[in-house]
C-alpha cells in the first residue's frame, strides 16, 4: 500500500458507531454508564481514553508501523514520560546537541530524581561506548539532530545497546517514518513532536510515542493516565485531518529544502550551510543509509552578525517564529529560540552561534521562497 492511501485507509477513519465519512471529536470529559459494573464499556473518561484519541492512536501506529503506540498534549509530554522509564541510580547518554527542552528537563529535573546524564558527540560510536558504566540504562538519540542536522548511525547505536542491555530511544520529529523508521533498525521508543510535520498545520500542541514492546507499552500506558498529559479531544482530531496530506506535504517541503540548501551553498552571504544530503554535510552518506530523504528542515549561519537585522526585514514568506513542520515555512533563531534555555557557554559547545538560523520549508511554491531568499541576502 503506498504511503497517500495507508494515510487515508489504514487506520479507523469512519466512526463505527454512525458511519460518518470523518472520526467526530467526542467532546466529552466522561461516558454515561448503563451498569454498576461493565468490563465491556470501551469508554468511562477521557483521561482513560476516548474514541477520538484511540483513533488517533490506531493512526500512529499504522505511520510508525508499531504495535502500540500513545499520544500526549505535547512533544515534551511524550519525551518527559519516556525519560520518567529511569529510575534513581540510572545513567542515560543523550546528544551533546539534543533539542533544548529534553536538555533541560534532563538537566533540572532528572537529577532530583537521581538520574545520572552526560552528553557526547552521538556522531562517533566510541565516545558513546566511553560513557556506558554498569548505571546505563537508556541511550537517547536524535538524528537528524536539532538544529545543526548532526547525524548519528542508528544501526551502530542499537547494536552497542544490544550488547549492553540498553533501551535506545529516537527522537525522529524532523524526518517522520515516512523518511526514517527507527524501529525497524533496532530503536526501542520513537518520540515525536505531532506539532510538526504529522499535523502540519501550526496549531496543534502534541506528542506521540511509539514502540513494538508490550512492557514499556503498558508502563508509558500508566504514566499517561497518571501524569495527566493526554491529548485533548480538539487536537486529537485536528491531528487525524492533517495527517491525511502527510505524504503531499512532505514530498513539496522536502523538495523546497533540497532547492533550498543548494542555493544557499553556493551564495556569498551564508558562511555554512547544514542539510543532510549535501556532499559537505558530514555524517551524509550515512544518513542517505538509513533515511528515503534530507528532510524539510535545514540551518545556515550568516557570515556575520551585523547582516542579520537588515536580513530578516527584507525577508517577506517565512514567518519568524519558533517551532516548525508547518504548511508555511518557518525560520528561527535557535540562539534565542528553541536553545534559549541553554547558557552562552552551553550553545557555543554544540556550535549554536548568533547567526544560526534554521529554516523549515513549507508547501509554497520553490521559485518563490527562492526569490525571497534572494532578494533579502542582497545585503
Amino acid at each position: 500500500m503506498g504511503i497517500n492511501t495507508k494515510l487515508l485507509h489504514d487506520y479507523p477513519v469512519v466512526d463505527p458507531y454512525t458511519g460518518a465519512s470523518s472520526i467526530p471529536k467526542y467532546q466529552t470529559s466522561t461516558f454515561s454508564q448503563q451498569h454498576l459494573s461493565d468490563p465491556d464499556q470501551d469508554f468511562t473518561y477521557t483521561r482513560f481514553g476516548n474514541p477520538t484519541i484511540e483513533a488517533l492512536e490506531k493512526a500512529f501506529c499504522s505511520l510508525e508501523d508499531s504495535t502500540y503506540a500513545l499520544s500526549y498534549a505535547s512533544g515534551m509530554a511524550a519525551i518527559s514520560n519516556v525519560l520518567m522509564l529511569l529510575k534513581s541510580g540510572d545513567h542515560i547518554i543523550l546528544p551533546i546537541e539534543v533539542y533544548g527542552g529534553t536538555c533541560q528537563f534532563s538537566t533540572c529535573v532528572l537529577p532530583q530524581y537521581g538520574i545520572d546524564v552526560s552528553f557526547v558527540d552521538m556522531s562517533s560510536i566510541e565516545k558513546i561506548e566511553k560513557e556506558i558504566t554498569p548505571e546505563t540504562k537508556m541511550i537517547y538519540i536524535e538524528t537528524p539532530s536539532n538544529p545543526l542536522l548532526k547525524v548519528t548511525d542508528i544501526k551502530k547505536v542499537c547494536d552497542l545497546a544490544k550488547a549492553h542491555d540498553l533501551l535506545v530511544v529516537a527522537d525522529n520529529t524532523f524526518m517522520t517514518s515516512l523518511y526514517q523508521q527507527p524501529l525497524k533498525l533496532g530503536v526501542d521508543i520513537v518520540v515525536e513532536s505531532i506539532t510538526k510535520f504529522i499535523n502540519g498545520h501550526s496549531d496543534v500542541l502534541g506528542g506521540l510515542v511509539a514502540t513494538n514492546n508490550k512492557d514499556i507499552y503498558e508502563k508509558l500506558q500508566l504514566f499517561q493516565k497518571n501524569f495527566g498529559g493526554i491529548l485533548g479531544v480538539e487536537d486529537a482530531w485536528l491531528t487525524l485531518r492533517g495527517m491525511k496530506t502527510l505524504g503531499l506535504r512532505m514530498k513539496q517541503s522536502i523538495n523546497n529544502a533540497e532547492q533550498i540548501a543548494d542555493f544557499l551553498s553556493t551564495h556569498k552571504n551564508i558562511k555554512t550551510v547544514y542539510y543532510p544530503t549535501l556532499r559537505t554535510h558530514t555524517g551524509s552518506e550515512i544518513h542517505q543509509q538509513q533515511a528515503k530523504s534530507g528532510g524539510a528542515v535545514l540551518s545556515f549561519e550568516l557570515v556575520s552578525e551585523d547582516k542579520i537585522d537588515v536580513f530578516l526585514e527584507k525577508l517577506t514568506l517565512p514567518i519568524l517564529a519558533v517551532s516548525l513542520g508547518g504548511v508555511e515555512s518557518i525560520l528561527s533563531h535557535p540562539a534565542t529560540m528553541s536553545h534559549a534555555c541553554l547558557c552562552d557557554e552551553e550553545r557555543a559547545a554544540q556550535g549554536v552561534s548568533n547567526t544560526l538560523f534554521r529554516l523549515s520549508c513549507g508547501i509554497e511554491d520553490a521559485e518563490d521562497l527562492l526569490a525571497d531568499l534572494a532578494q533579502a541576502l542582497e545585503i
